[in-house]
């Protein structure tokens, strides 16, 4: 069963699939106009319980160097376009989505 992510910045929601059927659908938090979440397919290629930091509670990295899916100290955020180019998510939220797909997991970010 092949899981995939798919992020929407001007959404503003991150959907899991499972072969191609749509799962669940999450709020997420993206990247400020001068640092934009970048658009593109990657993959996941590491996890993280308590990264520390503005981080939350979970990291999952992505391919692309330096940015990541991951919870957040600042709930208040989600919804909006505010971070430095990463996905944040709630706590709860990127726990359930980390727990739910393996590393190697594609993602597909676009507008």
């Amino acid at each position: 069963m092949a899981k995939s992510i798919d992020i929407s910045t001007s959404k503003h929601h991150l959907k899991l699939f499972e072969n191609g059927r749509l799962i669940k659908t999450y709020p997420i938090g993206v990247g400020r106009m001068v640092t934009p979440t970048p658009a593109g397919t990657y993959t996941i290629i590491n996890k993280q319980r308590n990264p520390g930091g503005p981080f939350g509670v979970f990291w999952m990295g992505l391919s692309k160097p330096h940015y990541g899916i991951h919870g957040t100290n600042n709930p208040s955020s989600i919804g909006k376009n505010v971070s430095k180019g990463c996905i944040r998510m709630h706590n709860r939220d990127v726990l359930e989505l980390a727990a739910a797909v393996p590393i190697g997991t594609r993602v597909a970010i676009h507008k």
